[in-house]
């Protein structure tokens, strides 16, 4: 503990620590929800829009769920579009970075104008067009976002490639006659793997903050499949008189989002600090 502490810091410490917790709650849903019946979306309307009990922890929404409950089988899908997004990004955008950085040239500029067309549009007005285009739904909703998020990609992997490709021992490698693919692969994507890495932490939250919006818009998940972001819409019908409805999801989004924020931070330092101590 005392080793972590040292390595990430307090705040990186404990933003790792919630990270844990929720991933735990996710994968321990039907065993740790008060209500897992409802928690999957069972309705049970004689205890409809219950405040905050003893019974009903964070109170219950306008079908009589536990909103505890919600919340934690949400975790499942939002966690999971978080993660995805990132993932399907970085598949999509280290590939094109690699390629436009390591050979240059024509290859670089077709790649780069061609990533230029995605950065004109507002992230999140693409997103929604694509997740109105695709129609609502997990699957898709992630494949809206993460269209949106490549170019970011690949343009970190290309400034990394640059710098990389004229170092003693990529060019060694080239004279020796190393084929291309495999310079790529075993001398350059390994460092250009480390800043994308602390780069993907930093961005699970603001992508999971942009599947939430894509759910409070009616383009995510349907119901009757937890989702905090769906759970904030439905509960804005009956706020202020029931703000424990959106309330406790949005509070939801807030700390995991900041807490993949603050962890990302730590990581980041981290990589500066052994940047530092190797100079």
């Amino acid at each position: 503990m005392t080793r972590l502490v040292q390595r990430l810091g307090w705040p990186g410490t404990i933003a790792l620590a919630i990270v844990v917790l929720f991933v735990a709650a996710a994968i321990l849903a039907p065993w740790i929800a008060p209500y897992p019946a409802q928690g999957a979306g069972a309705p049970n309307v004689i205890a409809k829009l219950r405040p905050p009990s003893a019974e009903y922890w964070l109170g219950t929404d306008h079908l009589g769920r536990d909103i505890l409950s919600r919340i934690i089988y949400g975790t499942r899908v939002s966690l999971t579009n978080g993660v995805l997004i990132v993932a399907f990004s970085l598949l999509i955008g280290l590939p094109v970075g690699l390629a436009a950085g390591y050979f240059g040239g024509w290859v670089d500029e077709a790649l780069m104008r061609g990533t230029d067309v995605f950065l004109a549009f507002p992230a999140l007005l693409l997103a929604v067009l694509m997740a109105a285009a695709l129609g609502p739904g997990f699957l898709n909703s992630i494949v809206a976002v993460a269209v949106t998020w490549w170019p970011w990609y690949a343009r970190l992997a290309r400034a990394e490639v640059l710098v990389l490709r004229g170092q003693p021992y990529v060019e060694a490698a080239r004279l020796a006659g190393v084929s291309h693919p495999r310079i790529i692969i075993r001398h350059i994507l390994p460092a250009t793997g480390r800043p994308l890495t602390v780069q993907a932490a930093l961005d699970v939250g603001p992508a999971l903050l942009t599947a939430a919006a894509l759910s409070f818009l009616g383009l995510g998940v349907l119901p009757p499949t937890a989702d905090w972001g769906q759970m904030v819409d439905a509960g804005r019908k009956f706020f202020p008189a029931r703000w424990w409805y959106s309330a406790m999801p949005g509070m939801t989004i807030f700390i995991v989002a900041l807490a993949f924020s603050v962890l990302g931070d730590a990581l980041r330092e981290r990589k500066g600090g052994a940047v530092r101590a190797s100079a």
